[in-house]
């Protein structure tokens, strides 16, 4: 109840949409199905917050777990006190039970070890003791033997063992904690004859920044550049500080003749062992801080590529831009199915202009192609000019737009590439699906592992598993959200729906070869392998047109469908005027909270279904923005300080955003340039795919990077 409890109040939500979300799940309930059929019982909660209340859940349980274990194995070893099971009880991270456990765990050869195995650990509790008279010498000389030849061994030992019991302390292990969490700064130099020829990491050369307040990216940078041994990293925090508490602690302020040994033992125990120990855990925890903000953004930015606004039912052609092996062309129906293949040569080193517009104008002339998609690889500004000046010069009623290739290779040479065109090259695959992206961003984009997009930053230094587990997520979240056609839907679309596996949705995909076509969802339920909890996951997402139900090509799930039923009836509304202007009309005017009353109903399934029956078949990414379509370019000579233009958001990082303004590089805006108000994150302002309008803030022709602002210049 205390992990319930907590988790409603970090989300800042009642404790029973937690109990009622986490009841959901052990039901084996999937996310997407909760966010979207179970509303009435989470009050609304969506796929983000579902996810959370379920990792927080887990991480909970595993820390009480972790207690557990602690408990018993301290219990074991007859070394179990109130006082040690309160302490434990009360930690609220699993950094803070291992603390405590660190005294009771197995310890490896130490130097303290092996002065205990020789029988001087009397000593070291005698000195901490803190004895007001005798003589410490005369004592340590009576610890010698065959294995310890002097007095002044026998006290080095003694304080080892001193030494080790500090570094074990678990309050002096939270107070360094927080001080160097807090108040500890970050310092870097360079190395020397470090290999850094492109000086990548310049700036932290001689660098120095709070912990605290460091960026994630800025965490990642020198941590690259450590492990790259261009610089070497400290954390610089009041170590004296806490060093003089320890000593306090150890001698709890009495005067004793065994102070100064205790003072060398605690000292060393804090620079030796404590110190150091910590530092690693406060940067690991940092550096895992900034991994998890990394993989959000990148999360972020993958979901906002894949839910762009298709452009439905046009005719698209594809270019892949190359120099020496020409640019590929692919031709696709506003289905996606593959008309055309062929090449062109208008670049150097063959520079066949005249022949490569004669095959563009022949295909131009054929077919009634609306969209020009060129990928933003090798030769792609070269290509984007050749194609503006096909326009200009033949005023052809086309459009043009860049298209990020990220990924594409790497679909071009998969088995699944290779079973959809086992005719063509690798290059012509990579053009068909560069068309694709345009024509239906989500289908396409779902072939290809989420890392190969390339929206992200430092992705390579992100923990892969945690990264992995997060993109399959989104794509999850991306694919429910708009759902699929299951007669025409592959089986790496399928496999992303709720309650689907790789298995079942090979079974729909066999299925429907061998039966063909799906009728009704009902038709479903016949399907090998796809049970009646799988099928009730499922079934909502997966959509039919022209079957035999009108609700199957809506968001309604057949468990409602009674209840719709009776609103269209209620409403005077055949099932074939649904969707018409007429049924928008009347159900436009209908009160969410008087439907949901008199069908006895919860509001949330009311309004879905209203929401339904007026647009059957809306498109989620209808509401995004789709692509930036052209007809002019843009060359660096073009530019001037101030000047206005439109480009699209290509990449969102911590420190800002990369524009395609149609530049071969793409423009950076920085964090700083977003808004006239301070904003913590440049993902507050913009997002992937999002059209701006940016103004020109400095231009470096040498390098030819150009930096852009978001606010207007006055």
């Amino acid at each position: 109840m205390d992990h319930i409890k907590e988790i409603a109040q970090q989300l800042k939500i009642d404790q029973s949409q937690v109990m009622n979300t986490l009841s959901l799940l052990e039901e084996g309930n999937t996310v997407p199905f909760i966010a979207r059929y179970r509303k009435e019982m989470t009050k609304g909660l969506d796929e983000e917050q579902i996810r959370t209340i379920q990792e927080v859940y887990e991480y909970g349980l595993k820390l009480e777990k972790r207690k557990e274990d602690v408990l018993r194995i301290i219990e074991t070893q007859g070394k179990l006190t109130a006082e040690i099971r309160e302490q434990v009880l009360a930690c609220e991270k699993l950094s803070e039970v291992e603390d405590l456990y660190r005294p009771y765990q197995q310890k490896r050869k130490t130097s303290a070890t092996e002065a205990v195995a020789k029988g001087l650990k009397p000593l070291a509790d005698w000195l901490l003791s803190l004895p007001v008279k005798g003589d410490v010498m005369e004592m340590a000389q009576s610890y010698c033997s065959e294995q310890v030849t002097s007095a002044m061994e026998a006290l080095q030992g003694a304080k080892d063992i001193i030494a080790e019991h500090v570094s074990d302390d678990a309050e002096l292990r939270k107070r360094v904690r927080a001080s160097m969490a807090n108040y500890g700064v970050i310092q870097t130099k360079a190395k020397k004859n470090h290999e850094d020829e492109e000086k990548v990491y310049q700036m932290y050369y001689d660098y120095e920044e709070k912990i605290k307040y460091m960026a994630p990216h800025r965490l990642m940078a020198i941590q690259r550049a450590e492990n790259e041994k261009v610089i070497k990293v400290s954390l610089v925090f009041d170590q004296q500080y806490q060093i003089d508490w320890a000593k306090r602690r150890y001698t709890k302020n009495r005067e004793s003749i065994a102070n100064p040994y205790i003072y060398e033992a605690v000292e060393d125990g804090c620079k030796r062992l404590v110190f150091p120990s910590v530092e690693n855990e406060v940067r690991r925890e940092r550096l895992d801080q900034a991994h998890e903000q990394s993989i959000d953004i990148f999360a972020m930015n993958v979901e906002k590529l894949l839910l762009q606004t298709p452009m439905k039912n046009k005719m698209i052609m594809g270019l892949d831009p190359a120099f020496r092996t020409g640019c590929k062309l692919a031709l696709i129906d506003g289905t996606g199915k593959l008309l055309a293949i062929d090449v062109i040569y208008p670049h150097a080193p063959v520079h066949k202009i005249k022949e490569a517009e004669e095959t563009m104008m022949h295909y131009l002339r054929l077919y009634p192609i609306d969209i020009i998609a060129i990928g933003n690889g090798t030769a792609s500004r070269e290509s984007e000019a050749f194609v503006a000046n096909l326009i200009r010069k033949y005023q052809l009623n086309v459009a043009y737009t860049m298209v990020s290739e990220a990924g594409a290779s790497v679909y071009s040479a998969s088995e699944l590439a290779k079973r959809e065109f086992p005719d063509l090259h690798v290059e012509q695959r990579s053009a068909v699906s560069i068309a694709r992206r345009v024509l239906d961003p989500l289908a396409e984009l779902i072939k290809i592992d989420p890392k190969s997009i390339g929206v992200g930053q430092y992705q390579h230094d992100l923990p892969e598993a945690r990264l992995s587990e997060r993109l399959d997520f989104v794509v999850s979240k991306a694919v429910n959200r708009v759902g699929v056609n299951v007669n025409t839907a592959s089986q790496q679309l399928l496999n992303h729906i709720s309650g689907l596996t790789n298995a079942s949705a090979k079974a729909i995909v066999t299925y429907r070869n061998e039966k063909g076509l799906f009728a009704n969802r009902e038709q479903l339920k016949q399907v090998p392998r796809l049970g009646e909890k799988s099928y009730q996951q499922a079934v909502g997402f997966l959509r039919i047109e022209d079957g035999d139900h009108p609700f199957d090509r809506t968001s309604i799930h057949p468990e409602s469908y009674p209840i719709a039923l009776q609103m269209l009836k209620d409403a005077e509304l055949s099932e074939k005027q649904l969707g018409t202007p007429a049924c928008f009309d009347v159900f436009a005017n209908w009160d969410v909270e008087e439907t949901a009353s008199h069908y006895q109903v919860d509001r949330y399934t009311a309004e879905d279904i209203l929401n339904a029956l007026k647009q059957p078949l809306r498109d989620y990414r209808d509401t995004c923005v789709g692509p930036l379509l052209k007809k002019d370019i843009l060359t660096m000579d073009d530019l001037k300080e101030g000047m206005e233009l439109e480009g699209v958001v290509r990449n969102v990082v911590d420190f800002g955003a990369f524009i395609d303004i149609g530049l071969k590089n793409d423009a950076l805006v920085h964090i700083s340039k977003m808004s006239t108000s301070r904003i913590k994150h440049p993902s507050e302002v913009v997002q992937i795919g999002d059209i701006l309008t940016v103004w020109i803030d400095t231009i470096d022709q040498a390098r030819k990077k150009v930096q852009l602002t978001l606010v207007k210049p006055k």
